[in-house]
């Protein structure tokens, strides 16, 4: 049986969809460079106020975890059959090294497990190579967590209506 996925006519590149209803996010500058079945890939381009150690150049942490919830977040809303809203439940940063200074920030989120009401998502952000990752990440979404229409809502069943998805 193939899987099936409400925002399906969103997956590809470029998804701007994902990030602009989150004022921080628009904030600070982020921007979805992937979506697709189960995951989400985001980045954030650097800037010299987002250093939280001045002495050598390192972003605040702040910064990184916000990345990575909102690959999180979208990676969860590519995984479901009907979107419904999502809210964090727990989100752990492990990390490997120091994110190198002067560097734009990639956070890789994967939906890899749904039950009825969570959802559980891994990934990772890296600087330079995605096969160096500075950190590792685990988080859980609640599903359905509030009464109301998610921002995509619309945006996808016209998607869904209107054909047209992405490249």
């Amino acid at each position: 049986m193939t899987e099936r996925y409400a925002v399906e006519g969103l997956f590809g590149t470029g998804c701007s969809e994902f990030v602009e209803h989150v004022p921080h996010c628009v904030e600070i500058g982020m921007r979805c460079t992937y979506v697709g079945p189960r995951t989400a890939t985001m980045v954030v381009p650097y800037r010299d106020d987002f250093v939280g150690d001045p002495g050598r150049g390192v972003v605040f942490g702040g910064v990184v975890t916000t990345l990575l919830d909102q690959a999180g977040g979208a990676a969860t809303l590519c995984s479901l059959e009907e979107i419904v809203t999502i809210a964090t439940i727990d989100l752990r940063v492990d990390y490997l090294r120091a994110a190198t200074p002067g560097r734009d920030l990639y956070g890789l989120a994967e939906c890899y497990k749904r039950t009825r009401s969570v959802a559980f998502v891994r990934g990772k952000a890296w600087d330079e190579s995605e096969d160096d990752p500075f950190a590792s990440f685990i988080a859980t979404y609640m599903l359905g967590s509030s009464v109301g229409e998610h921002p995509l809502q619309r945006l996808a069943q016209q998607q869904a209506g209107g054909g047209g998805g992405r490249a």
